[in-house]
């Protein structure tokens, strides 16, 4: 399975609460934080649906 690394870029202030709770489950919590995840469909999708507030590589 291939990893890929997440680092949250922009806040989550002022964004709607279902972003929020997509950051919360990927496990960002704050800028500059960075996760490693396997790169799942269920993984992807919240990635997507947060792309504007994280970068993503693969590692």
């Amino acid at each position: 399975m291939a990893k890929i690394k997440v680092k949250q870029l922009k806040s989550a202030i002022k964004k709607p609460q279902n972003q929020k709770r997509t950051l919360e489950a990927l496990g960002l919590r704050k800028i500059g934080h960075v996760v490693e995840h396997n790169a799942t469909p269920n993984i992807l999708g919240m990635i997507k649906k947060v792309e504007h507030l994280v970068s993503v590589e693969e590692s």
